[in-house]
């Protein structure tokens, strides 16, 4: 018996594997997709500029990427006791000016490579709703709380999305002919917006996309993470506790959807085996001074040495060595 009706995705050839680099961009949910992406020891680098919500602020960082252009002192500000960027999440912000432009342009200069280097790169709208500062006409990826009469609030029409996105895309794809880019709607519900005005702003982001994969039909892909979400795991036991978030297993069962969909046979057994080293890692022994186990660590270390004789591209940081005694 069926309780659920089950999206089938489209036949497809493009392929996530370990020889790619990968970039995020976008929502939480993008972060929470990343951070997977990252626990299996994927080449990625996600939101090298935080989380971001709009289609504007997400094609501006991208834009300020292929610039290769710096950050300085004068295009930040101070409030409430901290350094801000208008372009990026607060986990950038510092008390001091020179830290917070430092965390930026070493976080920039990184990018910049990667960027260059990437092969499939993720994009996930959230709202199509923007904040502009009356001051100057800019939209802004973050309003770092500052009062609200600062800002004009406006949604964003398909027309906007669609012509911004398709001279950048069309900049990429002549830097990198090989290029896919992975575009999917956030699950996230904003409340804040309004409960039609979220429903508005989601089908806007959608219609988006599909324009864009149209006029590029050989270089997008839509991931259909909104519609997992919306349909498959309409229930509220999938969601966190404030109602709007997807739960921890809602975005395991996405993710599953997705390597299932995307990932080969291989590529699924060297994750099988990198998530048998993870659990090795993070094992709490009741005597770390025993035998037994400092068999255990010698028997992972051995593993992990010969997964990266096969791909020494997969990095252990010795930092997580370090934590569980695996010296």
């Amino acid at each position: 018996m069926d309780f659920f009706s089950r999206i089938e995705f489209p036949n497809t050839s493009v392929d996530i594997s370990y020889h790619a680099r990968y970039m995020l961009f976008g929502s939480c949910f993008a972060e929470n997709i990343g951070k997977m992406f990252l626990e299996y020891k994927f080449q990625a680098d996600v939101n090298p500029f935080g989380v971001l919500y709009n289609p504007e602020s997400i094609a501006r960082s991208i834009i300020r990427l292929m610039e290769k252009r710096t950050w300085g002192s004068e295009e930040l500000f101070f409030y409430d006791g901290s350094y801000h960027s208008l372009e990026h999440h607060g986990c950038f912000s510092d008390i001091s000016n020179e830290s917070c432009l430092q965390k930026i342009n070493n976080r920039l200069f990184t990018s910049i490579a990667n960027l260059l280097n990437t092969s499939r790169l993720f994009i996930t709208f959230g709202t199509a709703y923007v904040y502009r500062l009356k001051a100057t006409g800019q939209i802004v990826a973050n309003c770092h709380k500052l009062p609200s009469k600062l800002f004009v609030r406006e949604r964003l029409s398909i027309r906007q999305i669609v012509e911004s996105w398709t001279e950048l895309l069309f900049h990429l794809f002549e830097i990198n002919q090989n290029l896919i880019v992975f575009f999917s709607v956030s699950p996230v519900r904003y409340w804040q917006d309004g409960v039609h005005e979220n429903q508005l702003s989601k089908s806007i982001l959608l219609l988006a996309i599909e324009e864009l994969q149209a006029r590029f039909p050989n270089h997008i892909v839509y991931f259909p993470a909104y519609e997992l979400m919306m349909d498959e795991l309409r229930d509220y036991r999938f969601y966190a506790e404030d109602l709007f978030h997807p739960s921890d297993t809602a975005i395991q069962y996405i993710w599953e959807r997705f390597t299932e969909t995307y990932m080969n046979k291989q590529t699924h057994q060297l994750m099988k085996e990198i998530n048998q080293i993870r659990k090795a890692i993070n094992h709490r022994p009741l005597n770390p001074k025993s035998e037994s186990y400092k068999q255990f660590i010698a028997q992972t270390l051995i593993q992990i040495e010969r997964l990266n004789e096969k791909m020494p591209y997969i990095c252990f940081e010795k930092e997580e060595f370090n934590v569980y005694g695996l010296e």
